[in-house]
């Protein structure tokens, strides 16, 4: 009888010990980010938790679903019982509703969004309230939060921090662009061909167009020219017509004009739309990540969007000005880029000039003044792009034709393009119709001197740039991998028009 009650009691503690550890693996899986992720209804969580500073960070180290969405696991009670709600609650969501006509922006509240982050989780992590880094208005905050915890909360200054939302970083400029200023109703006339100064309807953009005169010029470089690559050559003799180039790249106060009127919420990212009227134009779709990188929108050059996104934009510009907006072409970028000078730059010097190479160089350094005050480079700002006063202007009265922002052209790249061309002098010249990738001229921030050549040529790298895209499909309309390349307007000149 003795040994009947201790088999039972044998089995009794093997069963409660298997019980107990599948208890806790059930635990332990549903905790982990691949649970979540498996049966959550929120379209994108994870591509966007993905993207955000609490997983995007300097020290890789990254924050987990239940860090937030649970309290601390030491707190067993609650972190159960809340665990067992949390998730039999998404479990019924997902069986009985259909994601897209859940209204996910009520959900992006203070209020709602107490209901599922604790922020005893915040705490348990960001035991320092106080870090050397934390500015004025986050130091007055966290006291304010430590001296009356009950009126105020984590979300409420960091509601968005779990889950990047790119789209905020666009909406909100609008009001900022149009604040306080006189909204345009029609677009500039022109009646002479000089500049002028071009508005878009309906907001308070405006931006500068100069009048490029026709002309001819040795397009390319010659094989004596330091640093030359062989794509840049044979030099041809080209003549191009008039037209009007924008004084500087287009800014993102432009952009964010074209994104707030033609913004598509949805992301049907494979749809290329045709429609050639305004109001059938669908704009780009909201990005995953900041599109300005946390250096700042108005002035700056727009930056992140697509070859596509920039050909859009032309389009609609010219759907709401009248006129024929486009990209430049090759010929013409390089035209007006040297405006009317001949040799590496459009100013003096040569790139061993000012390249910080050699032993004698690198110790006594070298003199950058001139190029200092015409682009914007590796060696005076390393790391971003810059507003267009830090500049002057070439000898057309263009900004940052080299450096700042790279700069998209209309033509596909060729390699031996000039070596193609007809003999004589070519007028007009356009590359290739089609092909894979586009020219991209003028070197950006984050090249040297030597890059920042007049007939230095450039292309797009399509998947490079889009490598960490979460988005299946790719986005079409802003890179992920591309910070330094833009774009710059020109207006065709129909003389005709004038007669």
């Amino acid at each position: 009888m003795k040994r009947k009650y201790y088999l039972i009691f044998i089995a009794g503690g093997l069963t409660f010990i298997f019980l107990l550890t599948a208890f806790n693996k059930v635990v332990h899986y549903t905790s982990t980010n691949e649970s979540c992720a498996s049966c959550h209804v929120h379209p994108h969580a994870d591509a966007t938790w993905k993207l955000s500073a609490h997983h995007n960070t300097p020290s890789g180290v990254s924050v987990n679903c239940v860090d937030c969405h649970l309290p601390p696991e030491d707190q067993k009670v609650r972190f159960l019982t809340r665990k067992a709600y949390h998730g039999f609650h998404d479990l019924v969501v997902y069986m009985t509703k259909d994601a897209d006509e859940i209204g996910w922006e009520d959900k992006r509240t203070i209020e709602a969004a107490g209901r599922f982050v604790y922020e005893d989780g915040c705490k348990k992590c960001h035991t320092n309230l106080f870090p050397s880094t934390l500015n004025q208005l986050g130091s007055e905050s966290h006291l304010k939060y430590l001296r009356d915890p009950e009126s105020t909360s984590c979300l409420k200054c960091h509601l968005n921090i779990g889950h990047y939302r790119g789209e905020t970083g666009l909406t909100m400029v609008e009001d900022q662009i149009t604040e306080n200023k006189e909204i345009y109703q029609h677009p500039t006339k022109i009646n002479t061909f000089s500049d002028f100064v071009e508005r878009i309807p309906e907001t308070s953009v405006s931006f500068k167009m100069v009048a490029i005169p026709g002309g001819q010029f040795k397009m390319g470089s010659p094989a004596s020219e330091a640093y030359r690559q062989m794509d840049e050559g044979p030099v041809r003799e080209v003549a191009v017509d008039s037209f009007w180039m924008a004084e500087v790249e287009v800014t993102w106060d432009e952009y964010l004009a074209f994104f707030n009127a033609t913004s598509s919420q949805g992301r049907k990212e494979a749809e290329l739309e045709t429609n050639q009227d305004v109001d059938g134009i669908t704009g780009a779709t909201p990005p995953w990540g900041a599109p300005d990188q946390g250096w700042g929108k108005g002035s700056r050059p727009a930056i992140t969007m697509s070859f596509h996104g920039a050909e859009t934009y032309c389009r609609w510009l010219s759907s709401i000005t009248g006129k024929t907006y486009r990209l430049p072409t090759e010929a013409e970028w390089e035209y007006a880029a040297r405006g009317g000078t001949q040799g590496t730059y459009f100013f003096e010097g040569e790139p061993q000039d000012y390249e910080n190479n050699g032993f004698f160089k690198k110790i006594f350094g070298v003199d950058t003044t001139v190029i200092n005050s015409y682009a914007i480079y590796q060696e005076n700002s390393p790391y971003k792009t810059q507003t267009p006063d830090k500049v002057k202007p070439n000898p057309f009265g263009l900004k940052n034709m080299l450096g700042n922002v790279a700069e998209f052209c209309l033509d596909y790249y060729d390699p031996q393009v000039y070596g193609k061309y007809p003999q004589g002098i070519i007028k007009n010249p356009r590359g290739p119709r089609n092909g894979e990738e586009h020219v991209v001229r003028g070197g950006s921030y984050n090249n040297s001197a030597k890059d920042l050549r007049v007939a230095r040529r450039d292309f797009t790298k399509t998947t490079e740039w889009l490598v960490t895209d979460p988005q299946i499909p790719k986005s079409i309309w802003w890179y992920s991998d591309c910070k330094n390349v833009g774009f710059r307007v020109i207006c065709e000149f129909d003389p005709n028009d004038f007669e």
